[in-house]
């Protein structure tokens, strides 16, 4: 098999710009300039009498998404994130919903269905920015609150399905 290079755009963001009930997953697509993933594995280290070096373990993760925009009216998901900072949210209103969709991998025998992780954020806008004459830019983090659910989600519906109704058969 060749060595395949995965490409960030073989790498779809969502976020869920709906109201109460009502899921709207938007694409953050245009107007995005950056959206990272940072694990961000939180360690412990000790070091045992009977050792001269230490020893480390993962003991959990603390992911953030980085993003960087230029503000776009038009895009649901950047105005979403700008309102946030804008209006000084906090706590619940400062969170939503965010979903990675590996494009790279297709769920077998679903059309258009891949797999996803579905993740809640609270909202970190750090900067409402731009020079004259630029557009301005919208920066911050997207910081993970609880677990990931794992998943898939149909790029034609936008429809996430977590793993486990999947396996129910749901």
């Amino acid at each position: 098999m060749a060595n395949e290079t995965i490409m960030r755009y073989q790498i779809a963001d969502y976020l869920n710009t709906g109201t109460g009930e009502t899921e709207a997953w938007s694409l953050c697509g245009a107007g995005f300039n950056t959206l990272d993933e940072s694990p961000a594995a939180q360690i412990n280290t000790k070091t045992y009498v009977s050792d001269a070096a230490a020893s480390s373990t993962i003991k959990s993760y603390q992911p953030q998404f980085p993003f960087d925009t230029d503000l776009m009216k038009s895009e649901a998901a950047i105005m979403a994130l700008y309102e946030i900072g804008r209006n000084q949210k906090t706590g619940a209103e400062a969170e939503m919903d965010y979903l990675r969709v590996e494009l790279f991998e297709p769920v077998a025998s679903k059309e258009n269905t891949f797999k996803a992780r579905k993740f809640r954020v609270a909202v970190e806008v750090a900067s409402v920015a731009g020079a004259g004459g630029e557009a301005i830019q919208v920066t911050g983090n997207l910081n993970n609150v609880g677990t990931f659910v794992d998943g898939e989600f149909n790029t034609a519906t936008k429809m996430f399905t977590a793993a486990a109704d999947v396996e129910a058969g749901n």
